[in-house]
């Protein structure tokens, strides 16, 4: 009983029992009104919703640069460390920390790293990066890490004289 129409109603089916005789109920006539009324408001509500949509997202991309340039500053200041706490340096450890870093962020002064000598049981490395900003509401931040290293025990301890 497919193409049965269901006993009593003229057009058969939950479909026909809102229809009368004439044909549709005046609630789908004002449907079809309420459709053309309607047409370009999602582009509109788009238009709206773009702008925040936007600094979210370059909130996003501001907050990962941030990361990152939280991570190169502590690589160029364990570079910086490492470097003064060599004996013999190839290079200045403000050389070793620029070297770290990616060449198109910023750094705010050179890294300062004082070289092992005189006893000094380490050496510490503070290096600052600016963060490069995407919203200019912003401003200018910056972001500083410090490493810290063992200076080298002396391979060479004075002799001991025999009693």
């Amino acid at each position: 009983m497919r193409g049965a129409r269901a006993a009593g109603s003229p057009g058969g089916g939950p479909a026909a029992a809102g229809r009368s005789e004439g044909g549709n109920t005046g609630a789908a006539r004002t449907s079809g009104a309420v459709r053309r009324r309607d047409r370009g408001s999602l582009s509109i509500e788009l238009i709206g919703f773009l702008p925040v949509l936007l600094l979210v997202g370059l909130a996003a991309i501001q907050l990962g640069l941030a990361a990152y340039a939280a991570q190169q500053a502590g690589s160029a200041a364990r570079a910086a460390a490492r470097t003064a706490s060599l004996d013999e340096p190839r290079m200045s450890p403000a050389a070793a920390g620029r070297a770290a870093m990616s060449g198109w962020l910023r750094m705010s002064g050179a890294p300062a790293a004082a070289p092992c000598g005189g006893g000094a049981p380490q050496t510490t490395a503070e290096v600052t990066v600016v963060i490069p900003a995407v919203l200019p509401l912003l401003g200018e931040r910056s972001v500083t890490r410090s490493a810290t290293m063992p200076c080298p025990a002396d391979p060479y301890p004075p002799l001991r004289s025999a009693p």
